[in-house]
Formats: structure tokens, C-alpha cells, sequence
């Protein structure tokens, strides 16, 4: 009788962390654990795609701009500036509050790049899920849409890809036309995309003598919204500082009604007339700033009239991310 070959298990081949492939979470490991991938490798990813990350656009130039077009002006673009510039082919690389059919990104024909801020991502850091389109759609074909996806939680973020020290200046549009170099040859499924966004558009205007402050028109009343950078705590003091000295209006008719907590910045807002315009809120703006970081730079206790006020301004302030 022949003797029995003792039996030996075949070696799986040894793969790096780096090297893991991101597979389904109920799927075999590719690591050779023997664990499904989201009991083991997958565990780290789905930890990172579900944490939050508060203030996303942190360090990026125009943090409060971004913060802006992310979740208050319709219609909006900027020029962004890459640390290594520009890929061969790419002439530009343009973000634009909304783009056509809620792509996630575009390459046109010309091979330009426009990156849509205002969608839905995957994880918990928008920095990372944008970075991670910007860099599919800087080497997809040109006049091709880029589709969204989970971003490796290894990923680069904005602030990785962007250089830091170039001047970010959002352009706000009255409507979309800036989707297409020619809006009157635009296929009809972008026509109508087109059509759309432009009737919902609230009209808005950036203020030029402030940083961050968007004037927009509603049917019954005109508001400002100012994003600040200020910690969100010592700005809630200040503003109850002036709104109990009565001197947190930008004048007659107008009223501070609250604040809205945006990617970990704080926005107040104001009820404007519809009269006054964003021309006429130049002077009262640049005003109330000279007021705000002297009350800024006050440390002593809150009276208990700045205390009822701060109260006040808290319960109305509504976070939006």
C-alpha cells in the first residue's frame, strides 16, 4: 500500500496593507485572514468613510468662500490652482457650485476640468471625496462626466492638491450658463437641466468691501449671510455684545435673526428690506465689522442683558452640515 503523502496547505501569497484591494464588505479579505473584508481591512475604511471631519475645507485659501458655495449660493465658480499644475491637456481647472445632471465632475471637450461642490459624498470628509474626483477627472477622456464613488480613506485631500498660498476668488453667477460654451447648442437633456437650475437660482451677489458676505433676494425679503472664521463660541459672545448695545443691525430696517453652523464655521444672518440691495449693505457691512472685532476683542464676563441676547441668538442658530 502506497504511503500517504502528508498533506500541506499551499501558501497564500503575502500582500501589503498598501496593496488590499477594496472589495465587497461581505467578501473574503483579500489579506488571506480568512475574516470577511469588513471585519478586517475593511474595518479601518469604513471607520474613515463614516467620521466625521468638521471643518473640511480648513487650511485651503478661502475657507469661508467655500463654506459659502458649498451650502448658500446657487451659481458660482472658481479658478483653482494645483500644487504640481496642470496636467498635459488640462487648460484649466474650474469649481462650480452646481453642475448638469449633478455630475460630480466634468472634462469637457477642451479638456478642462469643472468640479461640482454641491453633491452628495460618500464619506464623512468632503475634502478627501472631491480630491478623489478632482484626480479621476484631470485624466478621464475629455467631454466625458465623472461619476462618484467611496474615496480610498487613504486618499489625498483638497489641501494635498491645491496650492495653498493662491488666491481663491469665487465669480457669482445669475444663472448657469457657464455649464456650456454655447448654451443655445446645448443637447436637450442639458437644455433642460440648464432650464431648471436657472428658475430655482435665488438671485446673490458677494460683497466686495468684506470677506465672505452674500447678499441674496427672496420674494418677501432681502438677507445677508456672512460666513465668519471666528471660533464659534467667542463669536456668539460678540454678537451678543452688539445686539444687546442695540448695534448688531447693518441699519434701519434691518435685523440680526440668527446664525446658521456650517462645516464648523458660524454664519450669521440678517433680514434686510427688500429695497436695499447689495450696493446700499457696502458701507453698513464694512461698518458692522469695525464694531464686531472691537466686541472680539472684549474678554470680560457678559453682562446678564449680553447673556439674555446670547441665549437668544443660539436658539435660532440652525446647523446645516
Amino acid at each position: 500500500m502506497a504511503k500517504k503523502r502528508p498533506q500541506t496547505k499551499a501558501k497564500r501569497p503575502q500582500i501589503t496593507d498598501g496593496e488590499i484591494p477594496v472589495v465587497g464588505a461581505r467578501e473574503p479579505c483579500p489579506c488571506g485572514s480568512g475574516r470577511r473584508y469588513k471585519a478586517c481591512h475593511g474595518r479601518a475604511a469604513a471607520q474613515a468613510a463614516t467620521e466625521l471631519v468638521q471643518r473640511p475645507f480648513e487650511g485651503l485659501p478661502g475657507e469661508c468662500d467655500w463654506v459659502a458655495l458649498r451650502e448658500l449660493v446657487p451659481a458660482a465658480t472658481a479658478e483653482l490652482t494645483l500644487k504640481d499644475g496642470l496636467p498635459e491637456g488640462v487648460p484649466s481647472v474650474t469649481l462650480a457650485t452646481v453642475l448638469p445632471m449633478a455630475w460630480p465632475a466634468l472634462r469637457r471637450d477642451d479638456g478642462s476640468v469643472l468640479l461640482g461642490l454641491q453633491n452628495d459624498t460618500a464619506s464623512g470628509d468632503i475634502s478627501r471625496d472631491l480630491a478623489d474626483t478632482l484626480q479621476r477627472a484631470l485624466t478621464t477622456e475629455p467631454g466625458t462626466p465623472v461619476q462618484g464613488r467611496r474615496a480610498p480613506a487613504d486618499g489625498p485631500r483638497l489641501q494635498d492638491l491645491i496650492d495653498l498660498d493662491s488666491a481663491f476668488a469665487p465669480v457669482v453667477h445669475s444663472g448657469f450658463e457657464f455649464w456650456v460654451p454655447d448654451a443655445e447648442n446645448a443637447t436637450p437633456e442639458v437644455a433642460a437641466s440648464l432650464e431648471r437650475a436657472n428658475a430655482a437660482a435665488i438671485p446673490t451677489v458677494r460683497l466686495t468691501g468684506v470677506d465672505a458676505a452674500y447678499w441674496c433676494e427672496t420674494p418677501d425679503k432681502n438677507h445677508l449671510r456672512w460666513v465668519m472664521p471666528h471660533p464659534e463660541e467667542q463669536l456668539l459672545d460678540a454678537l451678543a455684545r452688539l445686539h444687546a448695545a442695540g448695534t448688531s443691525s447693518l441699519g434701519e430696517g434691518t435685523r440680526l435673526v440668527g446664525s446658521f453652523r456650517a462645516h464648523g464655521l458660524t454664519v450669521p444672518v440678517w433680514d434686510l428690506p427688500s429695497s436695499v440691495g447689495a450696493e446700499e449693505i457696502e458701507k453698513p457691512a464694512a461698518e458692522f465689522a469695525e464694531r464686531l472685532a472691537a466686541a472680539l476683542a472684549t474678554d470680560a464676563p457678559l453682562t446678564p442683558d449680553e447673556r439674555r441676547a446670547r441665549g437668544g441668538l443660539t436658539n435660532r442658530q440652525v446647523t446645516l452640515s
